[in-house]
């Protein structure tokens, strides 16, 4: 039986960056993956494959919309949706490629098929023939990651009621796509289809988009999602059913009102959020609690109630996000080397790749209200900035939180051009602890998006915006 220091469950961003931290200290290291590529659901399934069709329907949505403003005349563009997904599987296979080549380059034995527990150090590996294999680990990596969740009573068939996995291999365009659920997934492949043409409704339970964000946030993009994209919410409408009749699908919600609504599409997306995968994983056998939700419980060091077994990423609490995973994965690879890493999960940003683009980190508006803490706020729109109107992307605006007596920036939301790139600055700057006057006070190269985030923070610091 094969012997490793560390092994990793998992080949998501948590789970490979995490193995590569621990083969750069030093570690003899082994990752399983039961699927035959690497990269877990961002990569096959999730981040990458989405960001691919966005960034294609938004080309042709441009080309439609807005090239003739530009001066560039285009005889009528047309969509080829199978080239489109063609491209977009081109593009898993070269990160695919990528992520095996980095686990060859640090020497990292690639497990192929089903992980599961014999006990705290012994695990079986059942690939898909039904063959297996054991090899032992003095410590373990549980990165397995998280499926789709549904609602109760309601089928997904993977044809006509679908999850964003069947939504990233349609194999044509929906005539009306039915979303239920206002989040990130939902409104992101929403995006992608109403720019090629598909009629999207939006169901939502609550009364906002993005809930877990700033509620200006989910204010502006519905409002601007409905206008570019011709997008109809039902906001505040509680699913009752979703039924199926050959190529038509049903979907029935009730208002907070009492009132009904029946919505008739060809296909409904289910995307009312993801619960973590632990199938098969046997965690009793090696002593690994899960939490009442069924995640797996975790202490300050990401350890398991086993010893010697640590858990990162969507299985375990907190934001599902491929980023938050990496740096854990880090986290627990140098901390089992014995030196003293940190997360900061209060600046963990969050993004929402629709556009225009959301992007926001540290506290909002309605958690510092909560909280008791005394802030003070300053925005600026888009529509003031020359780079914006130079490209024509107007909508939006950024806003900076800053402690009423300190001028700490307590939390950063935006919605517009390219945010999910502006919020980095956000990002440092919170981790250094800056004032809103730091940022208002360092030159920002003109004419950039960039410079809306300068003048947010100005006009915290006391209404000292200079173009607006």
């Amino acid at each position: 039986m094969e012997k490793f220091d560390v092994t990793v469950i998992g080949s998501g961003p948590g789970g490979y960056i995490a193995a590569i931290r621990c083969a750069q200290l030093g570690m003899k290291t082994a990752i399983i993956e039961k699927y035959p590529v690497l990269g877990g659901t961002c990569l096959n399934v999730g981040c990458i494959p989405s960001k691919a069709l966005l960034d294609s329907s938004e080309h042709f949505h441009n080309a439609v919309h807005n090239f003739e403003q530009h001066g560039i005349d285009v005889k009528s563009p047309k969509v080829n949706f199978k080239q489109m997904i063609e491209r977009k599987r081109g593009v898993i296979k070269t990160n695919n490629a990528g992520v095996a080549f980095l686990m060859k380059k640090n020497k990292i034995t690639v497990f192929t098929g089903v992980g599961s527990f014999e006990s705290n150090t012994v695990i079986n590996i059942t690939n898909a023939e039904g063959k297996k294999e054991q090899i032992e680990s003095v410590k373990t990596i549980i990165a397995t990651g998280s499926k789709p969740s549904s609602l109760p009573g309601i089928e997904i068939d993977k044809k006509r009621v679908i999850t964003s996995t069947e939504a990233l291999e349609l194999t044509e365009i929906p005539k009306h796509l039915i979303i239920i659920g206002g989040g990130v997934i939902g409104l992101e492949l929403g995006s992608v289809y109403a720019r090629l043409g598909a009629k999207v409704s939006v169901v939502e339970f609550m009364d906002r988009l993005i809930y877990s964000m700033d509620a200006g946030l989910g204010k502006e993009l519905q409002r601007v999602l409905k206008k570019n994209l011709s997008i109809d919410f039902y906001m505040k409408h509680k699913v009752a059913s979703v039924t199926v009749k050959e190529k038509e699908a049903t979907v029935t919600a009730d208002n907070d009102k009492g009132e009904k609504v029946e919505l008739k599409g060809d296909y409904v997306l289910m995307s009312v959020g993801r619960k973590p995968y632990t199938e098969g994983l046997n965690a009793e056998k090696a002593g690994v609690k899960l939490d009442e939700r069924g995640r797996i419980a975790v202490d300050a060091h990401l350890k398991t109630s086993a010893d010697n077994i640590y858990a990162i990423g969507d299985v375990i609490v907190g934001a599902m996000l491929a980023h938050k995973a990496e740096e854990e994965g880090v986290f627990v690879a140098e901390s089992i080397a014995g030196q003293k890493p940190h997360v900061n999960y209060n600046l963990i940003p969050g993004v929402v790749y629709t556009w225009p683009e959301v992007a926001a980190v540290g506290l909002t508006e309605e958690q510092l209200k909560e909280k008791g803490i005394k802030y003070k706020s300053g925005s600026f729109p888009f529509k003031a900035s020359g780079r914006a109107q130079a490209s024509m992307d107007t909508d939006g605006f950024i806003k900076v939180l800053s402690d009423e007596t300190t001028d700490e920036v307590l939390g950063v939301h935006m919605i517009g051009p390219r945010v999910a790139d502006v919020i980095g600055e956000a990002v440092v700057a919170m981790e250094y602890r800056a004032s809103a006057e730091d940022i208002g006070r360092i030159s920002h190269a003109h004419p950039t998006f960039t410079e809306a985030l300068k003048e947010a923070a100005l006009n915290a610091t006391g209404n000292r915006a200079l173009n607006i």
